[in-house]
């Protein structure tokens, strides 16, 4: 059953399966178990919050899925980040700005 298992969900082989160790058999059913937690629960919150707006009463605003948490920087981490830029700029030029405009400009 183990071995149907890796097999349909992650592709394995009979010698893939084989190869690996009871104890890396559990980590990867555990990570899988993790991941399907966590998808269902987005799926919870996502179809919770769009019934929740589907049902909002007449002229007032949505709730957002997606909550923006903004954390203020430290000067000394944007002094870090420009210095990290002037160094990339001097390596490899402003070619960067470029591809950054030409993507939104096609997005």
């Amino acid at each position: 059953m183990d071995f149907a298992f890796f097999c349909v969900n992650f592709g394995y082989s009979k010698a893939d399966y084989n190869a690996l160790t009871p104890k890396e058999k559990a980590f990867i059913m555990k990570a899988y178990e993790n991941k399907t937690v966590r998808e269902s629960t987005l799926l919870r919150d996502a179809v919770l919050n769009a019934v929740s707006n589907a049902f909002r009463k007449k002229g007032k605003s949505f709730k957002k899925l997606w909550k923006k948490l903004s954390q203020p920087i430290s000067e000394e981490q944007l002094e870090e980040d420009f210095t990290i830029i002037n160094e990339v700029e001097k390596r490899e030029g402003k070619a960067w700005i470029e591809l950054l405009y030409r993507g939104m400009n096609n997005g």
